[in-house]
């Protein structure tokens, strides 16, 4: 059985005991999240929502909110001496898939 949901923007295929990173929440470690953005579940037949399946849910306990790895972003210009280097991180929320309910 898996379920494909929409969170930040972004669509994440998920099946019950599943780990996922998704954008930050603000939700504390160990606590209990919702989502109801579910666009298809799968438990044997195929339900495809319009624009998402009445009345299914997904629900994750928060593992920890942390930052991705450094992505160097350097510009570049030749000839003219123009050079700078920036770095990213990108905030996250692990999430541990608990229950698929349709």
């Amino acid at each position: 059985m898996y379920a494909i949901i929409a969170t930040g923007g972004k669509q994440y295929k998920v099946a019950e005991g599943d780990v996922i990173k998704v954008e930050k929440l603000g939700v504390d470690a160990g606590e209990t999240v919702t989502f109801d953005q579910v666009l298809a579940v799968n438990n044997g037949e195929l339900s495809i929502g319009c624009p998402t399946v009445a009345g299914a849910t997904v629900t994750g306990t928060v593992v920890k909110e942390a930052k991705a790895k450094k992505v160097i972003v350097y510009k570049y210009k030749r000839k003219t001496g123009y050079h700078k280097k920036n770095g990213h991180r990108q905030l996250y929320t692990q999430i541990k898939i608990d229950k698929i309910n349709a």
